[in-house]
């Protein structure tokens, strides 16, 4: 079965990359990480450890795993109570709202204490919520309820922040933005499965990926060039958990406060940001094809929606999607 290709418009010929390649990956927010570049007057051990520190430095604030973490500390302030927020912390905040706003909900930064009742948070369950505590969670819940002040953040009583669906995708942007600052000229970086491009190799390819795909998928592969691009994919089939004896997708839908029951199995998402990759592809799975192939068109996004079929995978895709995408 032949690949088929996605491209990104190019505005100018790509540049060659000075330098010598190099190779880095380590393990940070829970999940594997991966660096391959090129870059003039480099030292891989000074790379690895400015990639570790901005790794940390995420954690540091965003990981609601880490007790003293600024998610943390904000979601168990009383009523009433404000904090005090980095500048990355509110960049990821701001970014989340906006696309919350934008997608009416279908992301939403605010149901951490939902997933935590389903047992994607720090402390697993052993049988679902009931619905009373569903219910209570959903009424402490909700994006409306967030106003970000310059760098100050109300809570406004029982509201859990949770970036799961948005910091992979910003620690990528971020060791990214890291790695060309200190002179690399070209390079790949990916955290558990979400990528980032940028430039080209020294052979002038781009940095190919295939997009990623069920196991027994029948659907035909296909490759993206990640020519200053990111891809991330929201998806079903390959995480979720058992509670009791049932086994329910990871992907809560913030409008029932309930784990997500759809035909669709995955969302790719291609953007130039990480981040806004990230989160859009959760969004994108929330609502559903039909729903979602029309949000993507209404703002030229890139999505591809896998679904399961009577027989067997089917595949949809978005017009700007559609657009860079070519058979081998």
């Amino acid at each position: 079965m032949s690949n088929r290709v996605f491209v990104p418009e190019l505005t100018a010929p790509p540049s060659l990359p000075g330098g010598a390649p190099f190779h880095l990956s380590g393990v940070a927010l829970g999940t594997n990480w991966s660096a391959n570049g090129f870059g003039a007057n480099i030292n891989a051990a000074d790379l690895n450890r400015l990639i570790e520190e901005t790794l940390q430095g995420i954690v540091h604030e965003m990981s609601q795993w880490e007790p003293a973490s600024h998610i943390s500390r904000f979601n168990t302030l009383p009523p009433g109570g404000r904090a005090e927020l980095p500048a990355a912390f509110c960049e990821v905040l701001s970014c989340a709202l906006e696309i919350a706003k934008e997608s009416e909900g279908a992301f939403d930064p605010s149901i951490g204490a939902l997933v935590d009742l389903w047992g994607f948070g720090p402390h697993p369950i052993e049988q679902p919520p009931t619905d009373q505590q569903i219910a209570k969670a959903l009424s402490e819940s909700g994006w409306r309820k967030l106003s970000l002040e310059a760098n100050r953040l109300a809570q406004p009583g029982g509201l859990q922040l949770d970036f799961a669906g948005i910091a992979k995708g910003y620690a990528v942007d971020c060791v990214a933005r890291a790695l060309q600052e200190h002179g690399v000229s070209s390079c790949l970086v990916e955290i558990g499965g979400e990528l980032r491009g940028s430039g080209v190799k020294a052979d002038g390819q781009p940095w190919w990926v295939e997009i990623e795909r069920q196991s027994d998928a029948q659907t035909q592969p296909i490759v993206a060039a990640l020519y200053n691009l990111s891809i991330a994919t929201s998806g079903d089939y390959q995480r979720g958990a058992w509670v009791g004896d049932q086994r329910i997708s990871h992907t809560i839908d913030p409008r029932t406060g309930r784990p997500l029951i759809s035909a669709v199995s995955a969302v790719t998402v291609l953007h130039p940001e990480c981040m806004r990759a990230d989160a859009y592809a959760t969004a994108l799975m929330n609502m559903g094809v039909k729903t979602g192939l029309a949000f993507a068109d209404s703002i030229g996004l890139a999505a591809m929606f896998t679904s399961r079929g009577a027989n067997g995978s089917e595949q949809d895709f978005s017009a700007a999607f559609l657009r860079q995408l070519d058979e081998a």
